[in-house]
């Protein structure tokens, strides 16, 4: 019968990295209440913020956020956050 000609062998498996769900709570002094805090954390980091708390006024405030996104890139925005200067605590549901 005809020669079967073997294709290209398959892609090599990527591990895939894990994707999760953070829920962060905030405090940050009033220089940076202003800020656009979690925009960048959807911009730079690729992440979906969902705010599920928040209480800001001029001096600081908090907010109480989920964020959804692969893990590293969680960590990465927590340890971001904490070099601005901002509080941040991990919720364990």
């Amino acid at each position: 019968g005809p020669r079967r000609i073997p294709g290209p062998p398959p892609p090599p498996a990527v591990p895939e990295s894990a994707v999760g769900t953070a829920r962060l709570h905030l405090t940050f002094p009033g220089t940076l209440a202003s800020e656009p805090i979690l925009h960048r954390l959807a911009t730079e980091f690729g992440l979906v913020t969902n705010i599920r708390r928040a209480n800001i006024e001029e001096r600081g405030g908090w907010v109480i956020v989920e964020v959804d996104g692969d893990d590293d890139r969680i960590a990465e925005a927590v340890a971001w956050l904490a070099e601005r200067g901002l509080g941040v605590d991990r919720i364990d549901e």
